[in-house]
């Protein structure tokens, strides 16, 4: 695959990310060919993910290279790195000189607090996605949503389907195809309960007592960011 042209990727690695929002798509973007995926991080310590396991940074925030892929994860975590100056600064440099600009589940809002989703269709984590307007996006419901040069995926998993989407609009459709059966992406959930427009009552109710326990200020912290956006306009 030596002829295929070269493509770097780099992933905002932050601590408490949700790991498959960036293991997935790695995993899948790693097949793109003549790739280099990169974790980015403030320093070269490992991370610590919502999962209980760190990952190891390959680059720091102030000497990684120039990305053609940009993309930020999302988790429980995204509101520290919106928060950050310094990070903000960084997705706003990489962005600037990248090809696609983009993101998984909730990292969206660190895009569009960064002031790069203003104008764009987005999509984001059902659970957060109401918060997209505030930051000028234009909130679509679905999986995956490509507008221009930004692609947003929707809550974790639908990381997968972004990375193969964005696979078929680099490399064509054929090479996502092959990744796909590479990788025998073939889902059947047992239980159809991964949206909240199928998920029982008692499952969404459950669900929000343990969002609002992990992060209760989440909300008005998301808010406040916008806030900021809009007062630096």
């Amino acid at each position: 695959m030596t002829d295929l042209s070269p493509i770097r990727v780099a992933f905002l690695l932050f601590p408490n990310v949700t790991q498959l929002d960036l293991t997935g798509p790695a995993q899948i973007l790693s097949r793109l060919g003549n790739v280099t995926i990169d974790l980015v991080a403030k320093t070269l310590d490992p991370v610590p993910t919502d999962a209980g396991f760190a990952l190891v940074p390959t680059a720091c925030l102030a000497d990684a290279t120039q990305p053609d892929i940009l993309c930020i994860p999302g988790g429980f975590g995204v509101n520290d790195a919106i928060d950050d100056a310094e990070t903000l600064g960084w997705v706003r440099r990489m962005a600037n000189g990248a090809q696609w600009v983009t993101s998984v589940c909730t990292g969206s809002l660190l895009l569009g607090a960064a002031g790069l989703l203003h104008g764009y269709r987005a999509t984001c984590h059902w659970a957060q996605h109401h918060h997209l307007a505030a930051f000028g996006a234009i909130p679509i419901h679905e999986r995956v949503v490509f507008d221009r040069n930004r692609v947003t995926g929707g809550g974790v998993t639908a990381g997968i389907d972004f990375a193969l989407a964005l696979t078929a609009a680099i490399r064509g459709e054929a090479h996502a195809r092959l990744v796909q059966l590479s990788f025998e992406y073939d889902p059947a959930p047992p239980f159809d309960s991964g949206s909240p427009s199928r998920a029982d009552a008692a499952t969404m109710e459950h669900f929000r007592a343990l969002a609002a326990k992990s992060a209760p200020a989440r909300d008005a912290r998301t808010l406040a960011a916008a806030a900021r956006l809009s007062a630096s306009d």
